[in-house]
């Protein structure tokens, strides 16, 4: 790697920077959401890096000022799903859990500094590293179930490790949480202002210990949702969806009123899944998660509800997805099992 060996179309920028390798996700009109193309640009630098002695730590950027990275490009796979192009789809997946894989065993520190947007894809690419620095713009989510789909790139393995049910109720809801909460839960590692991502930068690529070159940084008074711990804890520990809802409804608080009705707008075979995910995750390693959740990829992209929730909230926009089954009740707990059965030839992520 060269001091400035980019791609060809330079949608992710990889160069040296002194003692650092850094990536610059480089789409900022589409918020740097992910495609193959940067995904490999990524796993190519990563891979050379691991074994390059100048290269003591890397650092992942996000171009421009309103989002880190929004996520995968989804509607490029629904194109492809639609279309009957299953393995055109599935490679995307396949690699792009693959490199949250390598980031996730990196042998050198992995400094993400997440300014603005941070949902799907790129949380994938964020939080399974060493440090994760957050500005005061991060805006973290899980949004799939709001779009038929599920909570993927290293949720199963991660989201159930966080505080009590937290993981959960981020699962389910697919809400947003700023940089307090992002801090207060352990999304992030650091927070510091955006306006010291340059000089952070700098000095991570003057080659001195990590942790003095990000610097003690802020401590952020904890978001809106840490003061409803108590009530996620009591809810979102419920073996089933429905009584999830049972709980929130019984509980009557505005917070929890608004939360079952986010709820009830969601994918009812998303939400299950997402559970049940949610459930597995806490007892497995981290290949075992990006497996499981290869597993349930491929099913969903031969399912309905995907292609339905991307129709609705990203392509006509009217709010209106047609989910099938339509009810939680008629979501059968064989066609959930379904989802986590292994399939023969299945990559493996170690």
């Amino acid at each position: 790697m060269g001091d400035a060996d980019v791609t060809a179309d330079d949608t992710v920028l990889c160069e040296r920077r002194g003692a650092a390798g850094l990536i610059t996700l480089n789409r900022p009109k589409a918020l740097n959401a992910l495609t193959l193309e940067m995904v490999r640009a990524m796993r190519r630098a990563l891979d050379a890096w691991a074994t390059d002695p100048a290269v003591t730590r890397v650092v992942v950027q996000g171009a421009g000022e309103r989002a880190f990275c929004a996520g995968g490009d989804i509607r490029r796979i629904h194109q492809e799903g639609s279309a009957g192009r299953f393995t055109e789809a599935e490679t995307f997946f396949r690699e792009e859990y693959e490199l949250n894989a390598l980031i996730q065993r990196y042998p050198k520190p992995y400094i993400a500094l997440i300014d603005g947007i941070v949902m799907g894809g790129g949380v994938g690419v964020s939080l399974h590293g060493s440090h994760r620095v957050a500005a005061e713009r991060t805006t973290f989510a899980m949004p799939e179930t709001g779009i038929g789909f599920f909570p993927d790139v290293g949720a199963t393995h991660a989201l159930p490790r966080l505080p009590g049910f937290v993981g959960t109720y981020l699962a389910l809801t697919g809400e947003r949480i700023g940089q307090g909460d992002v801090v207060a839960f352990g999304l992030a590692t650091h927070a510091a202002p955006a306006a010291r991502f340059p000089e952070i930068r700098d000095a991570l690529g003057e080659g001195g210990p990590v942790e003095a070159a990000i610097g003690a940084g802020e401590s952020p008074a904890p978001g809106p949702l840490h003061a409803e711990r108590a009530l996620i804890d009591s809810c979102f520990s419920a073996d089933s969806v429905p009584e999830v809802l049972a709980r929130l409804d019984a509980a009557g608080s505005d917070f929890a009123s608004k939360t079952a009705a986010t709820i009830r707008t969601r994918s009812p075979t998303s939400l299950v899944l997402a559970l049940a995910q949610m459930r597995r995750g806490a007892t497995l390693s981290f290949p075992e998660a990006m497996q499981l959740e290869y597993r349930i990829l491929c099913r969903i992209l031969r399912g309905h509800d995907f292609y339905e929730g991307v129709r609705s909230v990203l392509i006509d926009r009217d709010g209106k997805p047609d989910w099938q089954p339509a009810t939680l009740e008629a979501v059968r707990p064989e066609d959930i099992e379904a989802h986590f059965a292994p399939m023969p030839g299945e990559p493996s992520f170690t």
